[in-house]
């Protein structure tokens, strides 16, 4: 089981913003729709965080092929939604703007 271990209120607020986006979003579009909640500078962290607990998946946009890091896609996995819904069970509101 997942025991009691919880993400942290930016990484749930992560994960909801990813339920409702069932075809995935890009670290930027979390920034966007957050409304200051989430920095350019952390959303990546966070993600990757994600990603190693195997909350998120991450896919490289294959329609990005402009030079640096290629935009990465991300999505909620089966797990990630679980331990949102557990976060909800335990009372942690997903506060939407």
């Amino acid at each position: 089981g997942m025991g009691n271990v919880l993400p942290p209120t930016k990484e749930l607020y992560i994960l909801g913003c990813l339920s409702d986006q069932p075809g995935g979003l890009y670290g930027l579009e979390m920034v966007k729709a957050s409304n200051g909640k989430l920095a350019r500078g952390t959303v990546y962290v966070l993600l990757s965080r994600l990603e190693e607990k195997g909350f998120v998946t991450a896919k490289a946009d294959p329609h990005a092929n402009h030079p640096g890091l290629p935009r990465r896609q991300y999505k909620l996995t089966g797990l990630g939604r679980r331990a949102l819904e557990a976060a909800e069970l335990m009372g942690f509101s997903m506060v939407k703007a």
